[in-house]
């Protein structure tokens, strides 16, 4: 028992530093955004929207989150990560007021685009400073760790969901829930600005200002950097894209879809919904070691297959598959996050992870925004069984992209020991 305990315990020693920072503040925010995610398509719609205008919604949320990564990656490169982590997290929690206070979708809409740009314009530092501070050996686990935490936090997220929409209705429920989202956001800023470390080391003193003056720099740079990278990436950050797109023109329909066309109660839905986070809560660590192990490339395209399964049972299946359907999807998208995560962190040297990170992100979020409009349009004027089909399709040729395309790294690239930059 003491030998499996230290066995345990030097596995997981890598949990320390900005990693475990990020891994906790992750977790909080995760749970909270989740709550209200549950029903977030009813409560647009409770407030006067159409599908095709959800569908609106989200292409301008996923069109404002890709603005910014551009700069966002510059920036996180070339002045650090941890400044524009912390600033912009406080800009996230607060743009969620809009939420909880909307008295029509409109102000959903401001909402959205508020936290998008600010979400954006740290995600490329947030994703370079985990794959900064994961050792080569364990970045398989250390992603997959990052599912795991995260989705323990949201496993009871449509519990709570369910309890507070069935207790004070749909709508009083959901702003509570938004309300919830500030408090616990707001938290997770103040965690990351007293205990985070910089991982580059950098001369120039960070300036907002000029996230607006690199833009034509940022996105040249990016660029560069894109095209000097391996055949592999590229087909790797294809098939991200692909599936992004599928996903997006479904995602934001599944509780509508379920609750009108399935004939689920809505406090049974976010019981049933509960099934994805558990899932990926049961393979996180399991799915990472393995790709530390065996690869990242045939998990990653058994994934979107998966993925595939899930949208076609999902809507074909019908009220008995949806548990199925949900669990196969929470598979796909542990094995997808961990996969991609891990594998561009083996492929891109350090100096160009958050250019690279920017470039995957804008092209991921301009076509999931393409993606919700797509799916908004299909599900309100077609059929509402037509964008899982859609999803389904582009999901197995993502497979086959990476199946026949990616390799895996030949060697793996640099990290910053826990013992320099990020205890000093």
């Amino acid at each position: 028992m003491k030998s499996l305990s230290m066995r345990i315990k030097g596995e997981l020693a890598f949990i320390r530093g900005n990693y475990a920072v990020l891994v906790l503040s992750w977790l909080i925010m995760d749970f909270a955004i989740e709550v209200p995610a549950t029903y977030y398509a009813l409560y647009v719609i409770g407030l006067g929207a159409t599908e095709t205008i959800v569908g609106i919604v989200g292409l301008c949320y996923f069109l404002a989150l890709a603005s910014m990564q551009f700069p966002g990656g510059y920036v996180a490169d070339r002045f650090g990560r941890k400044w524009i982590i912390c600033t912009m997290t406080f800009g996230v929690a607060l743009s969620y007021l809009f939420y909880a206070l909307a008295p029509s979708w409109h102000f959903i809409l401001v909402g959205a685009m508020l936290a998008a740009i600010f979400n954006s314009t740290y995600q490329p530092a947030l994703m370079a400073m985990i794959a900064d501070s994961l050792p080569p050996d364990r970045r398989g686990t250390g992603f997959g760790i990052v599912s795991l935490i995260s989705n323990i936090s949201t496993t009871p997220a449509p519990i709570v969901a369910a309890y507070l929409c069935s207790t004070f209705g749909l709508m009083s429920g959901m702003r509570i829930s938004y309300g919830l989202v500030v408090t616990l956001f707001l938290l997770a800023a103040i965690l990351r600005t007293l205990y985070l470390k910089e991982t580059v080391k950098v001369s120039e003193k960070p300036s907002l200002a000029e996230l607006w003056r690199s833009y034509p720099t940022a996105v040249r740079e990016s660029l560069t950097v894109f095209k000097r990278s391996s055949r592999s990436l590229t087909f790797l950050i294809l098939a991200a894209v692909m599936c992004g797109f599928g996903s997006s023109a479904v995602f934001p329909y599944l509780p509508v879809y379920a609750v009108r066309e399935l004939l689920i109660e809505e406090a049974l839905w976010g019981l049933m919904l509960a099934a994805v986070p558990a899932t990926t809560v049961a393979l996180s660590i399991p799915v990472g070691r393995l790709m530390d192990k065996v690869g990242k490339k045939m998990p990653l395209a058994i994934a979107c297959v998966l993925l595939a399964a899930s949208m076609w049972l999902f809507a074909d299946g019908g009220a008995p598959l949806v548990i199925v359907s949900l669990v196969l999807m929470g598979a796909g998208s542990v094995t997808i996050h961990t996969g991609l995560g891990s594998l561009i962190a083996d492929l891109v040297p350090m100096r160009d992870r958050g250019k690279v990170n920017a470039f995957l992100n804008f092209s991921s979020l301009s076509f999931m925004a393409l993606g919700n409009l797509v799916g908004g349009f299909l599900y309100e004027h077609l059929s509402p069984r037509l964008p899982f089909y859609l999803a389904t399709l582009i999901s197995l040729l993502a497979a086959l992209l990476v199946a026949l395309f990616v390799k895996e790294a030949e060697g793996v690239r640099d990290y910053v020991e826990h013992h320099s930059i990020l205890q000093q």
